[in-house]
């Protein structure tokens, strides 16, 4: 399908980020863009849909809510039409379901006509001609190619699992993450010891949802993470203030290693796990200490460092249900090196943003640094003009921890409406923050040598 139209922008890639800027869009008749996803359907993390797992974030942290309160996309306007928002209120529960929210997501795309799943796009170059980027791919149910011309882009492309280098050998090793943890779960199931490594939410969900069945399948299993404890996230309200605007515009402005530094110095802000499910880990082993519980271990302090396949166990078949992984670990406190055998292993160990194969013939155009990441600007874009391609989640070094909070979305994506646009469509809220991150003259204080004093 060849469209010489010229599109407002392209998005490419449906995620909750990109999926809430096609709602917010939808309501402005003058906006001509489409969204363009490789996947058949919608599905947010569904190695990870485990049963009764919820968001860290509140609900209003819904595609369109902290933009548009009004909109007909609201996470309660679905509820109202689903015929169940009565019992939402009674519930009195702010936490969604992550099933929840994924229905809540597939409800959206339903309403909307310009998604198109099934579209891999290949490459994107500039028509210095018409002064339009050309989006280029295949229709992958028909082996079709389609093209679109557009004046801008949105790429939410999702982030790709981070993959120790201790397992960079290892036959499959991709498979062996979290993201693939319920595709995988009925074969872990029927080992004699999994292993999951690492302490952060998503480690300690997929812990607990294996405790939990552990007595029923006879499996050992061992909960280890480098960190010098399993904690919790913080949730202080001034605390959660860093994940506002006015903070991302202040990390915006500090230097590279200051950047750095405070990334993590805030580990405890985005890496622990939720303080209810570290209690109810916490009451399922208290409750458990006199029934017939097969041999659990959670160890802090312990830093994976070496994996190797072990299939001597099973004639050199790998994928039998015997065959195993040595584990080397690197005790981060006292130095001393262990090994252990587990013969089922999940690698909770976060995901990384790649730039895209897709960008590489608009390299020239986009801003990039010696290791060829973006260089991505206050507005989050990343050409060389400031204004023409935009990025939905790859600010994590530049933006700090707004760029990944689903709360903040809604924020970003009437940033980016606005450069789209030239004028303001969604309010824009001047002030988030009770604090300061930077005193201001304004406000009583002057930058003399040495800091800020009171005047």
């Amino acid at each position: 399908m060849y469209n010489d139209a010229i599109y407002d922008f392209v998005a490419v890639g449906v995620g909750p980020f990109n999926l809430g800027l096609a709602c917010l869009s939808s309501a402005l008749p003058d906006l001509r863009c489409v969204f363009l996803d490789k996947e058949a359907e919608f599905n947010w993390h569904p190695g990870m849909l485990i049963d009764e797992v919820t968001l860290q974030s509140p609900f209003l942290a819904d595609l369109v809510s902290m933009a548009d309160p009004t909109s007909p996309f609201s996470y309660l306007n679905y509820r109202k039409q689903q015929g169940s928002l009565f019992n939402f209120f009674v519930r009195e529960n702010f936490y969604l379901e992550r099933q929840e929210y994924n229905r809540y997501c597939r409800w959206a795309v339903s309403r909307l006509d310009n998604i198109r799943f099934n579209h891999q796009v290949e490459q994107v170059v500039y028509d210095p001609d018409r002064r339009a980027y050309r989006v280029t791919g295949t229709e992958t149910k028909n082996k079709k190619t389609f093209s679109f011309l557009t004046k801008k882009l949105v790429v939410g492309v999702g982030m790709k699992p981070r993959i120790p280098d201790c397992l960079r050998s290892v036959p499959r090793g991709s498979e062996l993450h979290s993201s693939c943890y319920l595709k995988n779960k009925p074969e872990l199931q029927k080992k004699k010891k999994i292993t999951v490594v690492g302490g952060g939410q998503s480690g300690a969900e997929i812990f607990y949802d294996l405790l939990k069945d552990s007595e029923k399948f006879g499996y050992q299993l061992d909960w280890v993470t480098r960190a010098p404890r399993f904690f919790q996230m913080e949730t202080a309200k001034l605390t959660l203030e860093i994940l506002c605007g006015d903070y991302g515009t202040y990390f915006h402005a500090l230097d590279k290693p200051t950047k750095q530094k405070i990334i993590e110095e805030q580990k405890s802000v985005y890496c622990g796990a939720n303080q209810s499910l570290l209690d109810e880990i916490y009451d399922f082993l208290d409750a458990s200490r006199h029934r017939n519980l097969p041999q659990v271990q959670l160890m802090p302090c312990m830093n994976l460092i070496d994996v190797e396949r072990d299939n001597s166990a099973c004639s050199g078949d790998s994928n039998s249900s015997s065959a195993g992984y040595f584990l080397q670990f690197a005790h981060t406190q006292t130095g001393k090196r262990y090994q252990t055998r587990t013969e089922g292993l999940i690698l909770s160990s976060g995901h990384q943003y790649d730039v895209p194969s897709f960008m590489e013939g608009v390299f020239d155009r986009i801003d990039r640094d010696d290791q060829g990441k973006y260089r991505q600007k206050e507005n989050w874009s990343v050409d060389i003009h400031g204004r023409e391609i935009f990025i939905q989640n790859a600010g994590f070094e530049s933006h700090g921890l707004i760029n990944q909070d689903l709360g903040m979305s809604c924020y970003r994506n009437s940033r980016i409406l606005r450069e789209i646009m030239g004028r303001d469509i969604y309010a824009i809220e001047n002030r988030f923050a009770f604090q300061s991150f930077e005193p201001d003259k304004e406000s009583g204080w002057e930058l003399v040598s040495g800091g800020a004093v009171p005047r």
